[in-house]
């Protein structure tokens, strides 16, 4: 079976070991197998989906305890986040 297109990269390439970690630290939560070989084509798409949303909680998660201990980066967050404007 083929890789697959390899589109889903890092922004930052050093943070691309931490990630990978991430990801399978979120799929021991989830109690996921992890693959030995590293291929996670195998695993079902509703099971990868998990391991996903279980990163998404943990970032907000993380990213909301920054913004409550830190003002000022509420303040730049806020500043750079597009609001959904009003038709009229």
């Amino acid at each position: 079976m083929a890789a697959g297109q390899k589109r889903n990269r890092a922004l930052v390439r050093e943070a691309a070991p931490a990630l990978e970690a991430f990801k399978q630290q979120a799929a021991q939560q989830v109690g996921i197998q992890i693959p030995p070989d590293g291929y996670w084509g195998d695993i079902p798409a509703r099971l990868n989906g998990a391991v996903g949303g279980q990163m998404v909680r943990q970032m907000i998660q993380f990213a909301e305890q920054q913004l409550a201990g830190n003002p000022a980066a509420a303040q730049q967050f806020a500043a750079v986040t597009p609001t959904r404007q009003q038709r009229p």
